[in-house]
């Protein structure tokens, strides 16, 4: 049986959500406050997080930053009474997979943290198999970097790269469809599963990232090219150039 981990200091709202979660066929682990959130966390990995933002001694932010840091795959389900956008671009920068405003329906809730779940056991997309223990890992190569999606590893030239759980859907979402380009709105939508977010930054932020970590020339990128207008796409090489033609005298 699957384990979520509810970190909340509100007991109505910890019982609220343990019922919730239990009727749904979850284990429950309960957490009253930051610090007791990261030990739980550190002592058995949950399938599944929901974070409150407001927490004595270890504040939300902060605790979706270790949890990323732990565990990367991990979905976390934000829970908060803030609804700027600011607050929640922040949040998904640090990687949380959803964020849910206070009051909130019941079924959404149980809606969003299934689907976080299901995103992170969908069958990675296979780039290149390379066996490990009988394992395939599914692997790509951009020059002279690998990243592992099976593993959640990326090294370039045998120095790790850290990525975010949400850098590496990003990119896994990319690369299944070399050449096609997507608007911000659709990548916020597909990867994020935010519809109708108000604010394509966290798309953008996010492209300059991979950009800065997988490309040569991050201010000339071959791999992750801006469309003006329309959004972005992946190429998986760089466009030949043509030949010149000679000068005639």
């Amino acid at each position: 049986m699957e384990t979520v981990l509810v970190v909340e200091d509100n007991r109505s709202m910890q019982r609220t959500l343990q019922r919730l979660l239990e009727l749904d066929g979850f284990l429950v682990q309960v957490a009253g406050d930051g610090a007791a959130g990261l030990e739980s966390f550190r002592a058995e990995i949950p399938c599944a997080v929901i974070l409150d933002l407001k927490l004595p001694r270890l504040p939300g932010k902060e605790l979706c930053r270790s949890f990323k840091a732990l565990a990367p795959s991990v979905p976390i389900v934000v829970l908060s009474a803030n609804a700027d956008v600011e607050d929640k671009v922040l949040l998904l920068e640090l990687g949380a997979d959803d964020y849910v405003t206070k009051p909130f329906s019941p079924k959404e809730l149980l809606a969003r943290l299934r689907r976080a779940i299901r995103r992170v056991a969908e069958p990675a997309l296979q780039v290149t198999s390379a066996p490990s223990s009988s394992v395939p890992h599914e692997l790509l190569i951009l020059g002279d970097t690998t990243i592992d999606f099976t593993s959640m590893e990326a090294s370039r030239q045998g120095e790790p790269i850290t990525f975010t759980s949400q850098e590496f859907k990003l990119l896994k979402f990319l690369i299944a469809s070399p050449g096609r380009v997507f608007s911000r709105e659709e990548l916020l939508n597909q990867v994020w599963g935010y519809e109708n977010y108000p604010t394509t930054r966290t798309v953008d932020n996010h492209i300059l990232r991979l950009r800065q970590k997988l490309e040569t020339d991050p201010a000339h990128p071959r791999y992750f090219l801006t469309v003006h207008g329309t959004g972005y796409k992946f190429v998986s090489a760089a466009p030949s150039t043509p030949a010149k033609e000679p000068v005639k005298r």
